[in-house]
């Protein structure tokens, strides 16, 4: 199973959340949990892959997560800005990758922080503004070290 594919689908998904705060039942029930080819078919798709539906599972587990402690985790995210920045000026997609990324870091155990990090770090590369990436790094890398000196 990748999961970077699980967590790329869990960002697009908070990405599509957040401008249009949907259910959570009708958010994971959206077309991005199909496959693009089944999308394009006009064929009945085919059974998922087990690997597929590995993926689909593990982001839905993100982003039902990630809603549902979206406080908590925007409390984190503001606790770890520097004083010139705010939660408006942060970039929607950026915002996304972090809240997932928070997540996965401070209530899950699916991997340690530091290959959430670079996950993380490696999707905002592909996804985010030119050096968002830098940004998601710094941010999570703040909250990695608070977390081990707990």
């Amino acid at each position: 199973m990748s999961r970077r594919n699980g967590r790329v689908i869990a960002f697009q998904a908070l990405y599509s959340w957040d401008a249009s705060r949907v259910p959570l039942e009708e958010l994971l029930a959206f077309s991005w949990l199909q496959k693009d080819d089944e999308l394009r078919s006009d064929k009945p798709a085919a059974e998922p892959s087990e690997t597929a539906k590995e993926e689909r599972t593990f982001a839905s587990l993100l982003i039902a997560g990630a809603i549902e402690h979206i406080e908590e985790i925007d409390k984190l995210i503001v606790e770890h800005l520097s004083p010139s920045w705010s939660m408006e000026r942060i970039n929607k997609v950026t915002l996304a990758i972090l809240r997932v990324s928070i997540y996965e870091m401070k209530f899950q155990n699916f991997a340690q922080s530091g290959i959430v990090i670079d996950e993380a770090v490696n999707i905002a590369k592909n996804y985010g503004p030119d050096d968002s990436y830098k940004f998601v790094n710094a941010i999570l890398d703040k909250i990695g070290k608070d977390e081990k000196s707990e």
